[in-house]
């Protein structure tokens, strides 16, 4: 980071109501606080998350996956990925019907999800038509940017 940088990130600090902001990257680590009310956000960098990926996958598995169950093809779907970090929701309140379920169809442009970030609840609009064929994230758990959400058949 620079210090220009630096300079955008404490004005956004400022302007946003959060009262601490932790970087941490591999040569670099920068702490921002303020003087407001504490307001808790909890991210971490997706480029952090790359090397579990790899561990998470086991070399001795794919003998152990094809007996137990076939291995699903999901190159013909589109996912449907996470435009910032927050909390991931499926319906606008706990009382309120989910947006989408697997097995229903969108449109471009219908509301699919809300993710909350910094107080602020985001609905997420489909960008493609099709079928939900698979919910990737369970309800009010916490999403990276770019983390798949929904597979989704084209129509």
């Amino acid at each position: 980071m620079d210090i220009k940088q630096i300079q955008e990130l404490i004005k956004f600090v400022s302007r946003s109501g959060v009262n601490e902001v932790a970087i941490e990257q591999e040569d670099f680590k920068i702490t921002i606080k303020t003087n407001q009310a504490p307001t808790f956000v909890q991210a971490t960098v997706p480029a952090q998350i790359a090397p579990v990926a790899p561990i998470a996958a086991p070399v001795a598995a794919p003998a152990e996956t094809k007996a137990s169950a076939p291995v699903e093809d999901t190159s013909k779907y589109i996912t449907i990925k996470s435009p910032m970090i927050g909390t991931f929701y499926r319906s606008a309140s706990p009382d309120k019907p989910f947006f989408v379920n697997v097995g229903d169809e969108i449109s471009t442009g219908k509301v699919i999800c809300i993710i909350e970030a910094m107080k602020l609840f985001n609905e997420i609009e489909s960008e493609v038509s099709g079928r939900i064929v698979k919910v990737l994230v369970d309800n009010a758990s916490p999403v990276e940017y770019d983390q798949p959400l929904f597979l989704v058949e084209p129509i």
